[in-house]
């Protein structure tokens, strides 16, 4: 099973990033669940999503403690919260800055970073990264397919084609942003 916990602010759609990317991985024919976990519940307050995405179906309910996988929707919660707290050796981190991080502390991770904010405001006018970086986990994992993802977005955003075809350019534009 992978385990993938989301961290971003309140406001910045990491519960709907989470539930985008379960509702991807059952499009590519995987069993999946997504659901938030909130502290103070007021927008720009830490926030932390998880999704668990497994081949059979996935019957654990607890929160995330032990994730396969990182995603950082905001760079500044690298220094306001321990987001790799219980992240298991070796796992990929995908982190949303234009930066390169050196901090010894993320030597033992695999970390990707993507600019998808720039991505985000050159599409959207506003920094919304919540499904422009499911690109860079598909890149990074090939756990679920873009084409599952697009139709996820499509979904989510029915009725709104507009907002559709952005949030599917930003999507490819990030996953071609990973090397």
């Amino acid at each position: 099973m992978l385990e993938i916990r989301i961290h971003g602010r309140g406001g910045q759609g990491s519960v709907t990033a989470a539930q985008i990317l379960a509702i991807s991985a059952f499009y590519d024919g995987k069993m999946s669940q997504a659901f938030p976990r909130f502290g103070v519940e007021r927008r720009g307050a830490p926030v932390e999503a998880f999704c668990r995405i497994d081949d059979k179906p996935v019957n654990v309910r607890s929160q995330v403690y032990t994730p396969d996988l990182l995603m950082v929707l905001e760079p500044s919660l690298l220094e306001a919260v321990d987001v790799t707290s219980g992240l298991k050796q070796g796992a990929n981190i995908i982190i949303n800055t234009s930066q390169q991080i050196t901090d010894k502390k993320y030597s033992k991770f695999k970390v990707h970073c993507v600019d998808a904010s720039k991505v985000a405001l050159e599409i959207f006018k506003a920094d919304i990264v919540n499904t422009a970086i499911l690109g860079a986990f598909s890149k990074v994992t090939g756990v679920v397919s873009l084409d599952a993802i697009n139709k996820s977005i499509e979904d989510r955003f029915a009725g709104k084609p507009q907002v559709i075809d952005m949030n599917k350019e930003a999507v490819k534009r990030v996953y071609e942003q990973v090397k």
